[in-house]
C-alpha cells in the first residue's frame, strides 16, 4: 500500500535527480552512507542532512532541509519511525516533490499528510535495492 511499483519507479526516473538525505553522515558504517554512494552511481545528486552538517560523497551537508539552498527533489529519510513524520513535514514545506521513507521507517499518519499535500511518497523501502531493478 505504501510503495506500489508506479510510484517507486515515478520517483527513482520521473521527479528529479536532487536528493537530501535525512540522517547521512560520514559514518561509512551507517546503510545511508552506502545508500548514498549507490545514489550517486545512479546519478543521483545526494545532500547529506545531519545535525553535524557534514561533506558526504564530495557534497556539502546541511543541518537541516530547510538550510538547503537550493531545490531538493526527494527527500530520503534515515531516521527513526518516531522521528519521521516531522522530516515529512519538513519536506512539504521546502517544496520538495516526494519522500521516500527508508526500511523500517514507518508513519502512516506522515504518509497521509505527505500525500495530501500532493507530494509522491514510498515507505518501508530502500532504493539502493530499487533502481537497479528498473533495468
Amino acid at each position: 500500500m505504501y510503495s506500489d511499483p508506479a510510484t517507486v519507479r515515478k520517483i527513482l526516473t520521473e521527479l528529479g535527480d536532487t536528493w537530501a538525505v535525512v540522517g547521512l553522515s560520514s559514518n561509512q558504517q551507517r546503510a545511508a552512507y552506502g545508500v548514498a554512494g549507490i545514489l550517486q552511481r545512479y546519478g543521483k545528486r545526494v545532500i547529506p542532512v545531519h545535525p553535524k552538517a557534514e561533506s558526504v560523497h564530495g557534497e556539502q551537508g546541511y543541518p537541516t532541509l530547510s538550510a538547503i539552498p537550493f531545490e531538493v527533489d526527494v527527500v530520503d529519510v534515515f531516521v527513526n519511525s518516531d522521528l519521521a513524520g516531522p522530516v515529512a513535514d519538513e519536506a512539504v514545506t521546502i517544496g520538495a516533490k516526494a519522500v521516500w521513507f527508508q526500511l523500517g521507517v514507518v508513519d502512516p499518519e506522515a504518509y497521509e499528510r505527505t500525500r495530501a499535500a500532493g507530494l509522491a511518497m514510498v515507505m518501508d523501502r530502500c532504493p539502493a535495492i530499487e533502481i537497479p531493478r528498473l533495468g
